[in-house]
């Protein structure tokens, strides 16, 4: 494990050094795992909502053998802290651009999961020659269109009423099947700051929303990856979307809810380093 600090803040956790850096009103973190920055491409990895740098348990270990691994935290998650004067949602692609810039990062393959999406599109419609290819996971990234908006309603308006009895973003069948697990998403999201369902919409809207036109320029390839059974956003969602851009596909995770990555790890990797094998990095 490699940690790169920057702006020399630096913390001991441990006995390691925890990096941390500053930007627009806020103090985030990140990692660095497996090979040396400049001696293998580089995944970036920005979570959902629901969780945070440590989401990725069960993706770092397996891709630190062939990439470098960099996960984060976006600001007002995990060990990110924001203060009041912080734009939210509206620095999201800043605070990415400016973690790559620091770590010499000019061009990587970014996953983004639910609210990971809108950071990782809206980064390579601004910055399209930093993105070498993209895998939005049960994400549309803000994606603007009517027909995106169709697709999702249905499945907003159930949100908005609460009636869960589970968290939505775990999934109902997680919940069912691998309670272990669904506690251990529980206690990762829980160590977020608290956002009620308008907070989060709001946040998401001022992270951005491309147009079917901007993501139209959007030339690298890109990977949808869906649960079949996702409440939160459809995989109705991701087959609009997907005829947005130039070059995309869609996989769908049987049995997977809104997590896919965190419900079906194995079909998730399976599938992801599918994708990255047929890329020239």
């Amino acid at each position: 494990m490699r940690f790169y600090p920057l702006h020399g803040e630096e913390n001991l956790r441990y006995g390691k050094v925890v990096p941390f850096f500053s930007h627009r009103h806020a103090r985030l973190y990140y990692e660095v795992h497996g090979p040396p920055l400049g001696e293998a491409p580089v995944l970036v990895w920005a979570h959902g909502a629901g969780g945070n740098h440590l989401s990725w348990w069960q993706q770092i270990p397996h891709f630190v053998r062939r990439y470098t691994c960099v996960t984060f935290d976006h600001r007002g998650f995990g060990l990110s802290a924001e203060g009041d004067d912080s734009p939210g949602g509206a620095a999201f692609v800043s605070d990415l651009q400016t973690l790559l810039d620091h770590l010499g990062i000019e061009a990587a393959v970014l996953i983004g999961q639910s609210m990971g999406g809108w950071t990782s599109l809206g980064f390579a419609v601004q910055h399209p020659t930093r993105v070498q290819a993209l895998v939005l996971a049960d994400t549309h990234g803000g994606l603007t269109s009517e027909a995106v908006s169709h697709a999702w309603a249905t499945a907003f308006q159930r949100l908005r009423a609460d009636t869960y009895t589970y968290h939505p973003a775990a999934g109902a069948r997680m919940t069912r099947e691998q309670p272990a697990k669904y506690f251990l998403y529980m206690q990762i999201a829980g160590l977020n700051s608290e956002h009620s369902l308008d907070e989060l919409a709001e946040l998401l809207a001022t992270a951005g929303s491309p147009t079917p036109e901007e993501v139209g320029r959007v030339s690298c390839p890109v990977l949808f990856i869906w649960g079949e059974e996702d409440e939160v956003i459809p995989v109705e969602v991701g087959q609009v979307a997907a005829t947005y851009f130039r070059n995309a596909t869609l996989v769908t995770i049987p049995q997977a809810g809104h997590s896919a990555y965190f419900e079906r790890p194995e079909k998730f990797n399976e599938s992801v380093e599918d994708f990255l094998n047929h890329l020239c990095l």
